[in-house]
Formats: structure tokens, sequence, C-alpha cells
């Protein structure tokens, strides 16, 4: 329909190297030429898109996981008469390694199964906006696979055993203020990518799901000394009621409430 207004959704999430996501529907909007300052990490999810980069024409489909460099200016278009849907993260220029701008130049766009869904939980975890923990473990994971299969180096870092427990002690100590995975990498003088593997391969989950699971048990001990689940969401670190009652729900199969007024 001509003049049809697109379908946009923007935010800041607060997460470190996350500079902005949008998630839009356009009908037939067409990019100029232009460039970011930015990594634009993009899944299409209906519609086909082309587009120039480094004075070549690509195309994007819906299987797709598309990582467009800083400063290189590109444009893009539907290619079909019913627009397309997208999903975008805004990724600071220091999330990759300079080499791989010329990388993602030649091949900025990739067809891998498992990274898509990756990416996928990475938005899911943004658009929540009370999962930062949980994002920025998804995007380290995400930006090393992509740094591994664009021909980029990540540092290969030494494994200590004894990290995961190192991290596992100041998740402990940060129950309900929570810490960053930055601020955790810069204390324990790791790389967030190797702190998040180290944790998943010692406590078989990752440290996200640490946390939450930590919460929790706060929760539940808080429940049954008569807080009103509001409250208890709140002094276990969870956003609000609703955040708590969706983990709660998922771990012990009942709400937060029934789980009160089941208590002996």
């Amino acid at each position: 329909m001509a003049g049809e207004a697109p379908e946009l959704k923007a935010w800041q999430p607060g997460v470190h190297g996350v500079l902005e996501v949008l998630h839009a529907r356009f009908q037939q909007h067409s990019y100029p030429m232009h460039a970011h300052e930015s990594w634009t990490l993009m899944l299409l999810d209906a519609g086909v898109v082309r587009y120039h980069l480094g004075r070549h024409e690509h195309g994007v489909l819906t299987s797709m996981v598309t990582l467009l460099p800083p400063g290189v200016p590109h444009d893009g278009r539907a290619a079909g008469p019913d627009g397309f849907r997208k999903r975008v993260i805004y990724l600071s220029e220091s999330q990759f390694s300079p080499g791989l701008v010329d990388a993602a130049r030649r091949t900025p766009s990739l067809d891998d199964p498992f990274m898509h869904r990756r990416v996928h939980q990475l938005n899911v975890a943004l658009s929540r906006r009370t999962e930062d923990l949980e994002a920025a473990s998804r995007l380290a994971l995400i930006r090393e696979r992509l740094e591994t299969a664009l021909g980029g180096t990540v540092a290969n870092l030494e494994h200590r055993s004894s990290l995961a427990h190192d991290l596992r002690d100041l998740l402990d100590g940060s129950v309900v203020e929570g810490i960053a995975l930055e601020t955790a990498a810069q204390t324990l003088h790791s790389h967030p990518t190797h702190l998040v593997r180290a944790f998943t391969r010692e406590f078989g989950m990752p440290p996200h799901q640490y946390l939450t699971g930590r919460r929790v048990e706060k929760a539940r001990h808080l429940l049954l000394s008569g807080e009103p689940p509001a409250r208890a969401a709140v002094l276990a670190g969870f956003y609000d009621q609703s955040h708590l009652a969706r983990h709660f729900r998922r771990m012990l199969g009942t709400t937060p409430g029934r789980f009160r007024t089941a208590r002996a």
C-alpha cells in the first residue's frame, strides 16, 4: 500500500558493546548509500533484501546472518513487493578485531543455522531488557563464532581450571545486584568469551543461568518467610514480579503466589 508507515521499535539496552537495537518492518523503503560507525548484526525475518557493499551487490535471505562492517558504505532495498522485516543489533567498533573489516566486506552474509539461532536468542534476551548478563554472554559467543567464520583472530587464552570457580564466587557475591560480564572479565583478568566457556564447561550451564537459579532460590526463601511476590522479586534481584514469575514457573512449575500460599 502506497505511503504505508514502517513498523519500528528501537532502544538502547545498556549492555556493554551494544549501542542500539532496531526491529522494523518496511513495505517500500529503500536505504540510500550510507555508512555506520558501528558493526551491524542483522537477521532478516521476512522478505529478501538486496544491497551494495564495497562496490559489490549482495542478497540476504531469512536463513542468513549478516554482519556489515563499520565505515563501509552500503544501501538496502526489498527484492520483492511485500517489503521486508528485520532485527538489527548495532555493536561498537571495538567488538571485533580490525582485521575483520575486510573479511566482512568480502563475505557479509553467512548461511549458518547454529549462529542464526544464537543471534535470535540474543535478540530475545535484549528484548526482555532484564537479562543483561544473558545478553552479554550470548554476544561473547556470537562474536567468537563470527571471528572464526570470517577468518578473524580470537585471542587464544590459556584455560585455567580455577577460573570458573572464581566467576562463581563473583556471582555468589552479587546475586541481587548482579555483575556485568565485562566487569567480571576485568576482575579476573580474562576475556569475556573465555570466561563464559570456562564456566559452562565446568558447571554445565552458562553464567546467566546460574545467576538466575540463585535468584530464584533466594526468592523461594523470601516467599517462605512471608514476603509477597512483588517484594520478593525485587529483594531477590529480579526486575519486577513478572520477571520473577517467568523464571520461577520455568524452574519450579508453579507461580510465586501459589508457592507462597502452599507453604506449611
